[in-house]
């Protein structure tokens, strides 16, 4: 697999960061320097500056930097000692600081755990020079000067180290590509990312809102957003009765002792709400779902004939984000999983593991998610972090490629992605600006059986320990609701539409008429809404159309006397005048077949 950090591109975008760093000293000698890694689409560097930043310096670096790509300096790497590097960053507290972690090590120049000998070493283009252990490029002349943009014209706040409680930085962002072309279809493909922003979208179609004083990242859901995660979650309730889930309910919060002896607490500790006492106990709120699952399992004697056993719930659960890390509804901190655990025999696992994949795949299909990639999550042999021993690992591991290779999957394997408890299969999808967004997760576990004593009896009539699937097929419906949101930029299909038709009246005297329209689809399931306003047509089809609503149905003299309907489009296209029954012949096919078309 090609890896983006063995490519041109990330030596060009890593060396473009070093040059905004230079270009940014050089406006303002004073600054302090932090940190400035490539990353996806490009590049970032945070500093500590004397004043806020306006669109007149951002200008300014960029045309500077510009000037010294242009200029042609080498790129020079040397090796230096501790003592060397905070004699050179004497004046740099942020860099001193991670040099003494470089000393130590085991972190990188940015602070980060690394596995790899560490080497003190720093790259110097012209008047400047950075802590860095590369790669960039041998000279700035190969970075094409007419392909490189600051890409964000307000910096954003970034806290040192991702710690609140450290000083606020300020981050600037750019992106460097080969050619000017990649460049512009780079920066129309973010304005594009603008439009669709789910939180502009979240508020714009009564989605979702936040409140400071409800608490940050706790959404509140306003009715048209509890009405489309309502579909979502009736939608793939009714699918998982089909396929023999059982639906259970499970409280918010729990002892500490529950999630202490699954491994949860100590692993997730940094990221859970610290315990209250009641009682003389410690109680915390729910984390993750399945050590309740564990205990509804445990709570009955179980035959091989019983298994599978499949449970699901839509359970909320809490963690701790640090506030720089909380957007929208992508990272929150009260979300809710559509979480599901399925325990079965041994010989039942390929089965059952195919089976959520193939559920995986049919929820993407209807939701009109045709593209995305998968992704087999495997343990870092050189990290602690994992439990359980290497034979059940390697068990569960080869069970979860061997399924994956029989379904067809294209997958790669990726070291240190999996669960702490067992190696996993993650889906990613891909939305329509082919942004990449982790959803799906199958997990196989033989750690928290053996943990919580889990037992079946066998056809031997012996007692036998049952594998675990964790599952979750949306992920959390807050996240998947934003990718929706993104992928469809607000126009759902008509299905998931939480208003299918408004009614719009030419005038006043149609009102009553379109009332008992209203009834009728309303009689037949459909979601309406009647604009009674005293706004003009043009007006009232405007705002319809703002919404995003699938269908207007406008009606005047004639449509009254002919039981019609003028049906237009939110595209634009009409449909002309149809019979009542006609549209609602329509109407109900598109949204029972869950089409991603309008007529």
């Amino acid at each position: 697999m090609n890896r983006y950090q063995d490519s041109h591109l990330y030596r060009i975008r890593h060396s473009a960061a070093h040059v905004m760093a230079q270009a940014v000293l050089e406006r303002f000698p004073q600054a302090k320097i932090a940190i400035g890694p490539p990353i996806e689409d490009g590049f970032y560097y945070d500093f500590d500056l004397p004043r806020p930043l306006t669109e007149e310096d951002l200008a300014a670096i960029e045309a500077r930097m510009r000037e010294i790509i242009r200029e042609g300096h080498d790129f020079v790497r040397r090796e230096v000692t501790a003592d060397e590097a905070r004699a050179l960053f004497h004046d740099q507290p942020y860099k001193l600081e991670l040099i003494d972690g470089l000393e130590k090590g085991g972190v990188d120049e940015y602070g980060e755990k690394t596995d790899e000998a560490v080497v003190i070493s720093t790259y110097r283009q012209d008047t400047f020079e950075d802590l860095c252990r590369g790669p960039h490029v041998s000279n700035t002349r190969e970075i094409n000067p007419d392909a490189i943009s600051i890409t964000f014209k307000a910096p954003a706040g970034a806290y040192w180290r991702g710690d609140e409680k450290r000083q606020m930085l300020t981050r600037i962002y750019g992106t460097a590509w080969e050619t000017p072309e990649q460049l512009q279809q780079y920066l129309a493909l973010l304005e594009e990312a603008k439009k669709r922003d789910h939180r502009k979208l979240g508020q714009d179609l009564g989605l979702f809102t936040f409140s400071t004083e409800v608490g940050k990242g706790l959404p509140l859901w306003k009715p048209n957003g509890a009405i489309l995660r309502d579909l979502l979650e009736r939608f793939l309730r009714e699918v998982q009765i089909e396929r023999g889930y059982q639906p259970v309910i499970t409280p918010h919060i729990a002892r500490v002792a529950l999630y202490e002896r699954s491994g949860h607490y100590p692993y997730y500790k940094d990221s859970q709400y610290s315990p209250f006492e009641v009682e003389g106990d410690y109680f915390m709120l729910k984390p993750m779902n399945c050590p309740h699952h564990i205990h509804i399992y445990k709570d009955d004697l179980h035959s091989y004939r019983d298994l599978p056993v499949r449970m699901a719930e839509f359970g909320t659960v809490y963690r701790y984000e640090k506030s720089g890390e909380l957007h929208g509804l992508t990272r929150v901190r009260g979300f809710t999983q559509d979480d599901a655990h399925i325990f079965c025999t041994p010989e039942q696992l390929e089965d059952e593991f195919l089976g959520v994949v193939d559920l995986i795949e049919f929820i993407y299909q209807s939701l009109g998610l045709t593209d995305y990639r998968a992704r087999v999550g495997v343990r870092d042999p050189q990290s602690d972090k994992y439990v359980g021993n290497d034979a059940v690992w390697e068990q569960a591991t080869q069970a979860i490629i061997a399924a994956a290779t029989k379904r067809g999957l294209d997958f790669t394997v990726e070291e240190g992605e999996a669960a702490f408890y067992g190696p996993k299969l993650d889906f990613t999808i891909r939305d329509a600006l082919k942004r990449e967004w982790q959803v799906s997760t199958v997990q196989v576990d033989y750690n928290l059986p053996a943990r919580f004593e889990l037992e079946y009896v066998g056809e031997d009539n012996e007692r036998h320990q049952p594998i675990m699937i964790h599952r979750a097929l949306y992920g959390s419906m807050e996240r998947f609701v934003a990718v929706l949101i993104e992928h469809y930029a607000g126009a759902f299909p008509a299905w998931l539409s939480p208003v299918q038709a408004v009614l719009i009246p030419v005038a006043d005297r149609h009102l009553d008429y379109m009332r008992q329209v209203a009834a009728q689809l309303r009689g037949q399931g459909l979601r309406v809404q009647v604009d009674d306003s005293g706004d003009r047509m043009s007006a009232k089809i405007r705002t319809a159309t703002l919404q995003k609503v699938p269908w207007m149905l406008i009606a005047g003299d004639r449509d009254v006397a002919g039981g019609t309907v003028s049906v237009r489009l939110r595209s634009g296209e009409d449909l002309g005048a149809m019979p009542l029954p006609n549209f609602i012949e329509l109407a109900r096919r598109i949204v029972d077949s869950k089409a991603l078309t309008l007529a």
